[in-house]
Protein backbone atom coordinates (compact mmCIF):
# COMPACT_ATOMS: atom_id res chain seq x y z
CA UNK A 1 0.00 0.00 0.00
CA UNK A 2 1.08 3.57 -0.71
CA UNK A 3 2.91 4.98 2.35
CA UNK A 4 0.49 7.88 2.83
CA UNK A 5 -2.44 5.48 2.58
CA UNK A 6 -0.75 3.24 5.14
CA UNK A 7 -0.38 6.19 7.51
CA UNK A 8 -4.03 7.11 7.01
CA UNK A 9 -4.98 3.51 7.79
CA UNK A 10 -2.80 3.47 10.92
CA UNK A 11 -4.31 6.73 12.18
CA UNK A 12 -7.73 5.25 11.47
CA UNK A 13 -9.81 8.44 11.59
CA UNK A 14 -9.44 11.48 9.32
CA UNK A 15 -11.11 14.68 10.59
CA UNK A 16 -12.85 16.57 7.78
CA UNK A 17 -12.49 20.32 8.30
CA UNK A 18 -14.37 23.29 6.86
CA UNK A 19 -12.51 26.33 8.17
CA UNK A 20 -13.39 29.97 7.51
CA UNK A 21 -10.36 31.58 9.17
CA UNK A 22 -6.95 30.29 8.11
CA UNK A 23 -5.35 31.80 11.22
CA UNK A 24 -7.09 29.08 13.25
CA UNK A 25 -5.68 26.23 11.15
CA UNK A 26 -2.46 25.72 13.10
CA UNK A 27 -3.98 25.66 16.62
CA UNK A 28 -6.67 23.35 15.24
CA UNK A 29 -4.01 21.02 13.84
CA UNK A 30 -2.24 20.97 17.21
CA UNK A 31 -5.54 20.17 18.95
CA UNK A 32 -6.19 17.25 16.61
CA UNK A 33 -2.67 15.88 16.99
CA UNK A 34 -2.87 16.20 20.79
CA UNK A 35 -6.01 14.08 20.65
CA UNK A 36 -4.25 11.36 18.69
CA UNK A 37 -5.39 12.30 15.19
CA UNK A 38 -2.48 13.90 13.29
CA UNK A 39 -4.44 14.08 10.03
CA UNK A 40 -6.90 16.45 8.42
CA UNK A 41 -8.89 16.75 5.22
CA UNK A 42 -9.36 20.49 4.68
CA UNK A 43 -12.30 21.01 2.36
CA UNK A 44 -12.45 23.54 -0.44
CA UNK A 45 -15.94 24.50 0.67
CA UNK A 46 -14.47 27.71 2.10
CA UNK A 47 -12.20 30.40 0.72
CA UNK A 48 -9.70 29.81 3.52
CA UNK A 49 -8.93 26.20 2.53
CA UNK A 50 -5.78 26.85 0.50
CA UNK A 51 -4.21 29.12 3.11
CA UNK A 52 -5.17 26.69 5.88
CA UNK A 53 -3.48 23.78 4.10
CA UNK A 54 -0.37 25.89 3.48
CA UNK A 55 -0.18 26.98 7.12
CA UNK A 56 -0.54 23.43 8.47
CA UNK A 57 1.99 22.05 5.97
CA UNK A 58 4.58 24.65 6.96
CA UNK A 59 4.03 24.92 10.71
CA UNK A 60 2.86 21.41 11.68
CA UNK A 61 5.04 19.18 9.47
CA UNK A 62 4.11 15.99 11.35
CA UNK A 63 0.46 16.53 10.39
CA UNK A 64 -0.86 14.59 7.40
CA UNK A 65 -2.94 17.18 5.57
CA UNK A 66 -5.07 16.69 2.48
CA UNK A 67 -7.60 18.67 0.48
CA UNK A 68 -11.27 17.75 0.28
CA UNK A 69 -14.21 18.74 -1.94
CA UNK A 70 -11.77 19.21 -4.81
CA UNK A 71 -13.97 19.62 -7.89
CA UNK A 72 -11.80 21.37 -10.51
CA UNK A 73 -8.30 21.18 -11.93
CA UNK A 74 -7.64 24.68 -10.65
CA UNK A 75 -8.53 23.66 -7.09
CA UNK A 76 -6.38 20.56 -7.36
CA UNK A 77 -3.38 22.57 -8.55
CA UNK A 78 -3.83 25.07 -5.72
CA UNK A 79 -4.16 22.29 -3.16
CA UNK A 80 -0.98 20.56 -4.29
CA UNK A 81 0.90 23.86 -4.40
CA UNK A 82 -0.21 24.53 -0.81
CA UNK A 83 1.19 21.19 0.33
CA UNK A 84 -1.80 18.81 0.25
CA UNK A 85 -0.62 15.20 0.51
CA UNK A 86 -3.86 13.65 -0.70
CA UNK A 87 -6.86 14.81 -2.71
CA UNK A 88 -10.45 13.90 -1.86
CA UNK A 89 -13.58 14.57 -3.89
CA UNK A 90 -17.24 13.97 -3.07
CA UNK A 91 -17.91 12.09 -6.31
CA UNK A 92 -16.14 10.14 -9.02
CA UNK A 93 -14.98 12.18 -12.01
CA UNK A 94 -12.65 10.05 -14.18
CA UNK A 95 -11.12 13.10 -15.86
CA UNK A 96 -10.26 14.67 -12.50
CA UNK A 97 -8.79 11.41 -11.20
CA UNK A 98 -6.64 11.04 -14.31
CA UNK A 99 -5.50 14.65 -14.06
CA UNK A 100 -4.58 14.23 -10.40
CA UNK A 101 -2.67 11.03 -11.11
CA UNK A 102 -0.77 12.80 -13.91
CA UNK A 103 0.34 15.32 -11.28
CA UNK A 104 1.51 12.55 -8.97
CA UNK A 105 -1.34 13.19 -6.51
CA UNK A 106 -2.82 10.56 -4.22
CA UNK A 107 -6.47 10.54 -5.27
CA UNK A 108 -9.37 9.47 -3.05
CA UNK A 109 -12.50 10.07 -5.11
CA UNK A 110 -15.97 9.63 -3.70
CA UNK A 111 -17.88 6.55 -4.83
CA UNK A 112 -21.29 5.11 -4.06
CA UNK A 113 -21.86 2.43 -6.74
CA UNK A 114 -20.10 -0.65 -8.03
CA UNK A 115 -19.65 0.99 -11.42
CA UNK A 116 -17.76 3.92 -9.93
CA UNK A 117 -15.63 1.59 -7.85
CA UNK A 118 -14.72 -0.55 -10.88
CA UNK A 119 -13.66 2.55 -12.80
CA UNK A 120 -11.51 3.63 -9.87
CA UNK A 121 -9.88 0.21 -9.69
CA UNK A 122 -9.24 0.31 -13.45
CA UNK A 123 -7.28 3.52 -12.86
CA UNK A 124 -5.14 1.76 -10.27
CA UNK A 125 -6.67 3.20 -7.11
CA UNK A 126 -6.28 1.16 -3.91
CA UNK A 127 -8.63 3.16 -1.70
CA UNK A 128 -11.74 5.19 -2.50
CA UNK A 129 -14.03 7.34 -0.41
CA UNK A 130 -17.55 5.99 0.22
CA UNK A 131 -19.83 9.01 0.43
CA UNK A 132 -22.21 9.80 1.97
CA UNK A 133 -21.67 6.61 3.91
CA UNK A 134 -24.70 6.29 6.19
CA UNK A 135 -27.14 7.60 3.57
CA UNK A 136 -25.81 5.09 1.03
CA UNK A 137 -26.34 2.00 3.18
CA UNK A 138 -23.37 2.21 5.53
CA UNK A 139 -21.23 -0.77 6.40
CA UNK A 140 -23.90 -3.24 5.23
CA UNK A 141 -23.58 -1.96 1.67
CA UNK A 142 -19.78 -1.93 1.82
CA UNK A 143 -19.73 -5.55 2.97
CA UNK A 144 -22.10 -6.49 0.15
CA UNK A 145 -19.77 -4.81 -2.36
CA UNK A 146 -16.64 -6.29 -0.82
CA UNK A 147 -17.36 -9.74 -2.20
CA UNK A 148 -16.50 -8.93 -5.82
CA UNK A 149 -14.06 -6.14 -4.91
CA UNK A 150 -11.73 -7.97 -2.54
CA UNK A 151 -8.67 -5.83 -3.31
CA UNK A 152 -10.40 -2.47 -2.82
CA UNK A 153 -10.50 -0.53 0.46
CA UNK A 154 -12.85 2.25 1.49
CA UNK A 155 -12.74 5.45 3.54
CA UNK A 156 -16.41 5.94 4.51
CA UNK A 157 -17.36 9.54 5.26
CA UNK A 158 -20.72 11.05 6.11
CA UNK A 159 -22.85 10.29 9.15
CA UNK A 160 -19.98 8.93 11.19
CA UNK A 161 -19.61 9.52 14.93
CA UNK A 162 -17.86 7.87 17.85
CA UNK A 163 -20.81 5.57 18.63
CA UNK A 164 -20.91 3.96 15.16
CA UNK A 165 -17.18 4.17 14.42
CA UNK A 166 -16.47 0.51 15.11
CA UNK A 167 -19.32 -0.64 12.86
CA UNK A 168 -16.93 0.35 10.09
CA UNK A 169 -13.42 -0.08 11.47
CA UNK A 170 -13.86 -3.71 12.51
CA UNK A 171 -14.15 -4.61 8.81
CA UNK A 172 -10.69 -5.20 7.34
CA UNK A 173 -11.45 -3.52 3.99
CA UNK A 174 -12.02 -0.18 5.70
CA UNK A 175 -8.83 1.87 5.42
CA UNK A 176 -10.05 4.62 7.75
CA UNK A 177 -13.14 6.69 8.54
CA UNK A 178 -13.57 10.34 7.70
CA UNK A 179 -15.77 12.58 9.81
CA UNK A 180 -16.66 16.03 11.02
CA UNK A 181 -18.03 15.23 14.48
CA UNK A 182 -14.83 16.22 16.32
CA UNK A 183 -14.37 19.47 14.35
CA UNK A 184 -17.81 21.01 14.22
CA UNK A 185 -17.96 24.59 12.99
CA UNK A 186 -18.88 26.13 16.34
CA UNK A 187 -15.96 24.42 18.07
CA UNK A 188 -13.52 25.91 15.57
CA UNK A 189 -15.14 29.36 15.57
CA UNK A 190 -15.07 29.51 19.37
CA UNK A 191 -11.54 28.08 19.51
CA UNK A 192 -12.58 25.17 21.74
CA UNK A 193 -9.26 23.41 21.21
CA UNK A 194 -9.42 21.43 24.45
CA UNK A 195 -12.88 20.13 23.57
CA UNK A 196 -11.71 19.09 20.10
CA UNK A 197 -8.77 17.26 21.69
CA UNK A 198 -11.13 15.53 24.15
CA UNK A 199 -13.46 14.33 21.39
CA UNK A 200 -10.51 13.05 19.38
CA UNK A 201 -9.13 11.14 22.36
CA UNK A 202 -12.53 9.58 22.97
CA UNK A 203 -12.71 8.46 19.34
CA UNK A 204 -9.18 7.00 19.42
CA UNK A 205 -9.96 5.20 22.70
CA UNK A 206 -13.07 3.68 21.13
CA UNK A 207 -11.18 2.72 17.98
CA UNK A 208 -8.36 0.94 19.82
CA UNK A 209 -10.61 -0.60 22.48
CA UNK A 210 -7.86 -1.63 24.89
CA UNK A 211 -8.78 -4.19 27.57
CA UNK A 212 -7.05 -6.93 29.57
CA UNK A 213 -7.07 -10.04 27.39
CA UNK A 214 -5.23 -12.47 29.65
CA UNK A 215 -2.37 -12.73 32.11
CA UNK A 216 0.56 -15.11 31.52
CA UNK A 217 2.37 -16.81 34.41
CA UNK A 218 5.96 -17.95 33.90
CA UNK A 219 6.12 -21.48 35.32
CA UNK A 220 9.42 -23.27 35.79
CA UNK A 221 8.43 -26.31 33.71
CA UNK A 222 5.49 -28.14 32.16
CA UNK A 223 4.63 -29.96 35.38
CA UNK A 224 4.29 -26.68 37.30
CA UNK A 225 2.19 -25.23 34.49
CA UNK A 226 -0.14 -28.24 34.62
CA UNK A 227 -0.48 -28.05 38.40
CA UNK A 228 -1.11 -24.30 38.37
CA UNK A 229 -3.70 -24.48 35.61
CA UNK A 230 -5.50 -27.48 37.12
CA UNK A 231 -5.63 -25.82 40.52
CA UNK A 232 -7.18 -22.66 39.09
CA UNK A 233 -9.65 -24.70 37.06
CA UNK A 234 -10.63 -26.81 40.08
CA UNK A 235 -11.07 -23.83 42.39
CA UNK A 236 -13.01 -21.60 40.05
CA UNK A 237 -14.68 -23.96 37.59
CA UNK A 238 -12.54 -22.84 34.65
CA UNK A 239 -11.97 -24.84 31.49
CA UNK A 240 -8.58 -26.58 31.21
CA UNK A 241 -7.08 -25.85 27.77
CA UNK A 242 -3.65 -27.42 27.10
CA UNK A 243 -1.54 -26.07 24.23
CA UNK A 244 1.93 -26.53 22.75
CA UNK A 245 3.77 -23.95 24.85
CA UNK A 246 1.24 -23.12 27.55
CA UNK A 247 -1.93 -24.18 29.30
CA UNK A 248 -4.91 -21.89 29.72
CA UNK A 249 -7.12 -21.89 32.77
CA UNK A 250 -10.28 -20.50 31.23
CA UNK A 251 -9.55 -17.64 28.87
CA UNK A 252 -7.86 -15.21 31.26
CA UNK A 253 -4.86 -17.07 32.71
CA UNK A 254 -2.08 -18.60 30.60
CA UNK A 255 0.38 -20.87 32.41
CA UNK A 256 3.63 -20.98 30.44
CA UNK A 257 5.31 -24.39 30.31
CA UNK A 258 8.70 -22.67 30.38
CA UNK A 259 9.65 -19.09 31.35
CA UNK A 260 9.13 -16.67 28.47
CA UNK A 261 9.32 -12.88 28.21
CA UNK A 262 8.93 -10.95 31.44
CA UNK A 263 10.57 -11.83 34.72
CA UNK A 264 7.20 -12.83 36.19
CA UNK A 265 5.18 -13.39 33.03
CA UNK A 266 3.20 -11.23 30.67
CA UNK A 267 0.02 -9.18 30.47
CA UNK A 268 -1.81 -9.45 27.16
CA UNK A 269 -3.76 -6.34 26.15
CA UNK A 270 -6.49 -6.93 23.61
CA UNK A 271 -7.16 -4.34 20.93
CA UNK A 272 -9.39 -3.96 17.90
CA UNK A 273 -6.35 -3.37 15.67
CA UNK A 274 -2.78 -4.18 16.66
CA UNK A 275 -1.33 -2.14 13.79
CA UNK A 276 -3.30 0.97 14.76
CA UNK A 277 -2.37 0.40 18.40
CA UNK A 278 1.32 0.21 17.47
CA UNK A 279 1.06 3.48 15.55
CA UNK A 280 -0.74 5.38 18.30
CA UNK A 281 1.42 4.02 21.13
CA UNK A 282 4.61 4.74 19.15
CA UNK A 283 3.51 8.40 18.96
CA UNK A 284 3.69 8.34 22.76
CA UNK A 285 7.25 7.01 22.69
CA UNK A 286 6.47 3.31 23.20
CA UNK A 287 8.99 0.93 21.58
CA UNK A 288 8.19 -2.57 20.33
CA UNK A 289 10.15 -5.82 20.08
CA UNK A 290 9.95 -6.48 16.34
CA UNK A 291 11.27 -10.03 16.79
CA UNK A 292 7.97 -10.90 18.51
CA UNK A 293 5.67 -9.55 15.80
CA UNK A 294 3.21 -12.13 14.43
CA UNK A 295 1.08 -11.49 11.35
CA UNK A 296 -1.94 -13.10 9.76
CA UNK A 297 -2.33 -14.33 6.18
CA UNK A 298 -3.13 -10.79 4.99
CA UNK A 299 -0.05 -9.30 6.62
CA UNK A 300 -1.89 -7.57 9.48
CA UNK A 301 -0.18 -7.74 12.86
CA UNK A 302 -2.01 -10.01 15.29
CA UNK A 303 0.45 -9.90 18.21
CA UNK A 304 3.58 -8.08 19.37
CA UNK A 305 5.42 -7.37 22.65
CA UNK A 306 6.49 -3.98 23.94
CA UNK A 307 10.21 -3.69 24.62
CA UNK A 308 9.91 -2.57 28.22
CA UNK A 309 8.56 -4.59 31.13
CA UNK A 310 6.18 -3.27 33.76
CA UNK A 311 6.79 -4.49 37.35
CA UNK A 312 8.40 -7.64 35.99
CA UNK A 313 5.68 -8.31 33.40
CA UNK A 314 6.14 -8.12 29.65
CA UNK A 315 3.30 -6.34 27.85
CA UNK A 316 1.80 -8.09 24.89
CA UNK A 317 -0.65 -6.60 22.36
CA UNK A 318 -3.02 -9.10 20.81
CA UNK A 319 -5.81 -8.79 18.25
CA UNK A 320 -9.16 -9.22 19.92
Amino acid sequence: MNQILQTISNIGIVPVIAIDDASKAVPLAHALAAGGLPAAEVTFRTAAAEDAIRAISREVPDMLVGAGTVLTREQLDRALDAGAQFIVSPGFNPDMVKYGLSKGALMLPGTATGGEMEQAMALGLEVVKFFPAEQNGGIAKIKALAGPYKTLKWMPTGGGKTKNLMDYLTFDQIAACGGTWMVKKELIENEKWDEITRICREAVKTMLGFSIHHVGINCENEAEAETTAKTLCSLFGLEYKPGNSSIFAGTSVECMKHPYLGAKGHIAIGTNSVDRAIYHLARQGVAFDEATRKTDAKGATKAIYLKDELCGFAIHLVKR
